[in-house]
């Protein structure tokens, strides 16, 4: 059984973290794990065109780790979020999830680097083009991202426009 209740699977976008039962709303989903890597690492290592790495503080950032949290896609609608805990980054669902539902969460949650940007494939209606840094989302998502505790402590403090 898996441990997390979720799977990967090929889908017409490449592959695609599923849910394999039903979620509830905060439900821990899995954990993000990789190597921890400084801004300039990060800056030398990445892929433009295939980025796994997920910045938690101003900077550091979390590396591929080869497992599930390497392929849940963004969303401009996401379903997911990630908690940062002091000893690890966890992804909850932000609403309820079906089982067979892709897993995504919302990317420039955990974007403050003004370096990578990605054209968006999410397909939703509201979808955004472009996948880039907080700053840039507007400012009742990024109100709701906070409130739903979401947003890593170093960008919510500093974009942060109802302090």
């Amino acid at each position: 059984m898996n441990p997390c209740n979720i799977f990967i699977r090929d889908t017409e976008k490449g592959k695609a973290v599923f849910a394999d039962k039903d979620f509830a709303f905060r439900e821990f989903i899995c954990e993000f794990s990789g190597r921890i890597h400084t801004k300039e690492e990060y800056i030398r290592l990445y892929d433009p065109c295939n980025n796994h790495f997920l910045q938690f503080d101003e900077g550091h950032f979390l590396g591929p780790s080869d497992g599930a949290d390497d392929f849940i896609n963004h969303s401009c609608n996401p379903n997911c979020g990630l908690e940062y805990r002091e000893g690890g980054i966890r992804l909850v669902a932000i609403r309820e999830i079906q089982k067979g539902e892709e897993i995504t969460f919302d990317y420039s949650t955990t974007m403050d680097e003004d370096c990578w940007e990605m054209e968006c494939l999410c397909g939703d209606e509201n979808c955004r083009r472009v996948v880039r840094d907080f700053k840039h989302l507007p400012r009742e998502l990024q109100r709701k991202y906070i409130d739903l505790g979401v947003v890593p402590g170093f960008i919510a403090r500093k974009f942060n426009p109802f302090r």
